[in-house]
């Protein structure tokens, strides 16, 4: 035994087996995510509770979200026991004025739980699910009675109410927004000619017939969006019997989707799953990002880190080629080294500060003073944007970048630069040409840990760019397309949103599982093709890297 610790060989063990339980950890961490989050876009069985009132009975119908065990101490033995308790999911929130329950097992009549026959969940684009049973189906002054009629009428209806949702959905945030837009940098332009003292007649009456126009393309965009809303409006009214034997009146405009879990086969589940899933990739959020979906914060995410990596590139690399190429070796030197490894302990908020008060107030501020002057004191660049926090990112993570750049140069053997010089290539040309192409997978390394990091950061994002909900997206159909200037959502600030300052906690926390694993999806698949790239790099200069 001595010599096995003499050699040192306990550390190799100790060693493997840290990184196997670190392994273990990060695995049942995914594993948890993936189950919590997608067990939320599998239709649940819905439950009828038969409740003991003191003398009398209630009916409870909803949903079995969660169950844990609740110790009390008994009075009559002084003992400690447990009982019971279920979280249960039963919607119709405008009727009883919350989403979920806590039912204690005492209260149960039967322990035995009891499937509600022919139970319909009901999806509205407010006030959450309702539960209940269909009762009548009422259309242009037709009453419809029975479940598969209704079914079918009611199926009917829902889906030309999603097509005309889309429509609507279509014109006011693409037609109209591009109309609102125009009329924006009109507004502005006329800012613009008046303090400059170029408003003169003639571009007056130019202005004025290009906003007439704008305005009447507004019009007739809005008359279309009214005659959709009129259409909702006739699709008819559903009735439906819910628990306690009262009824609901839910306008067929209001209902996103309806289904009967209770009824459904397997391969009706399976294809209700994907179908939420796709919904939530696709859909923007509702009720106070705690229903609906997540594309905006999808859409901001990759278009931030993006362009974070656009940017912390060139610094990176262009600092790491001058102190392993051009800088002389000393004190200074070191000294920036020193400052640079120290940078990347630096906590991330205090580069969400300096974000705020050297990009968006001294050089946005800037901007706008040179080039925005006539839109002041509305800021343009002077405010927290997309640019801003791209910029910000970049250099949280331009300390990895540096470093892993300069380590890929380190590598390179002197002779072929001494090669490349005694060729007749200048010192820029054996970089750039020789010296560079082969660090790349270096570089690309850093990218990697650069993405991760920028992907996941939360707290300076909410100084420098990040909103809560944001009305427009930074990457639209608009020249110039990508629109530096514009707050946008993240999915980090999302998932802290829905997660810490939602009012229904209880509703939002599938979501929070749900965009975390979304989250992990997007950095990984990015980190693969960094890697993929990184790998292809690799073999193409091992020939020359031996």
């Amino acid at each position: 035994m001595k010599t096995w610790f003499k050699k040192g060989e306990h550390w190799i063990w100790m060693s493997s087996a840290s990184v196997a339980v670190s392994v273990v950890l990060v695995f049942g961490l995914i594993a948890m995510i993936s189950y919590k989050g997608l067990i939320h876009f599998w239709p649940h069985a819905v439950y009828e509770y038969q409740l003991k009132q003191g003398e009398a009975t209630e009916t409870l119908v909803g949903e079995l979200r969660d169950t844990k065990l609740k110790e009390f101490k008994n009075p009559q033995t002084g003992k400690p026991e447990h009982i019971s308790q279920y979280l249960v999911k039963m919607g119709n929130r405008d009727l009883y004025g919350i989403d979920f329950r806590w039912i204690s097992g005492s209260d149960l009549i039967s322990k035995e739980e009891k499937l509600a026959d022919n139970i319909v969940v009901i999806e509205r684009y407010e006030y959450g699910n309702v539960y209940g049973w269909l009762n009548q189906f009422a259309i242009d002054g037709k009453t419809y009675q029975g479940d598969k009629d209704i079914e079918s009428i009611l199926a009917e209806q829902v889906q030309k109410g999603s097509d005309l949702h889309a429509e609507i959905k279509h014109i006011e945030k693409i037609e109209i927004g591009a109309v609102n837009y125009k009329l924006e940098q009109l507004r502005l332009d006329e800012k613009r000619l008046r303090a400059n003292h170029e408003y003169d007649d003639e571009a007056k009456v130019k202005l004025a017939q290009e906003r007439a126009e704008l305005q009447k393309e507004f019009e007739q965009h809005q008359a279309e969006a009214q005659v959709l809303y009129k259409q909702l409006d006739s699709l008819g009214e559903l009735t439906v019997k819910v628990s306690g034997g009262q009824s609901m009146q839910v306008p067929v405009r209001k209902i996103v989707e309806f289904w009967q879990p209770n009824n459904m086969s397997f391969g009706e589940k399976v294809g209700f799953f994907f179908h939420g899933i796709g919904r939530f990739l696709s859909e923007d959020p509702r009720e106070a990002n705690t229903e609906g979906g997540i594309f905006p914060a999808m859409i901001g995410t990759i278009t931030m880190v993006l362009l974070m990596t656009v940017l912390v590139t060139p610094m990176g690399v262009i600092a790491a080629i001058y102190m392993r190429e051009y800088a002389k070796d000393g004190p200074l030197l070191r000294t920036v080294r020193i400052s640079i490894n120290n940078l990347a302990g630096v906590p991330s908020i205090v580069f969400g500060i300096f974000g705020l008060g050297f990009f968006v107030y001294i050089i946005g501020g800037s901007i706008d003073e040179l080039f925005y002057g006539y839109a002041l004191p509305s800021p343009t660049f002077g405010t927290p944007g997309l640019l801003w926090a791209a910029l910000t990112m970049a250099l949280l993570t331009l300390p990895v970048v540096i470093v892993s750049t300069e380590e890929g140069l380190s590598r390179i053997p002197r002779s072929l630069r001494e090669g490349g010089l005694a060729l007749g290539a200048t010192k820029i040309e054996t970089i750039t040409r020789i010296v560079l192409p082969m660090a790349t997978p270096a570089i690309m390394t850093g990218l990697i840990l650069a993405i991760a990091r920028a992907a996941g950061e939360v707290a300076p994002l909410m100084l420098v760019g990040v909103v809560k909900l944001a009305p427009e997206l930074p990457v639209d159909s608009i020249a110039p397309f990508v629109h530096l200037d514009r707050k946008f959502m993240h999915l980090g600030f999302h998932i802290y949103d829905v997660g810490f300052q939602s009012p229904n906690v209880e509703a939002s926390q599938p979501l929070v599982y749900a965009t975390s694993l979304l989250l992990v999806i997007i950095i990984v698949s990015l980190n693969l093709g960094a890697i993929s790239i990184r790998n292809r790099l690799r073999e193409k200069y091992k020939a020359l890297d031996n």
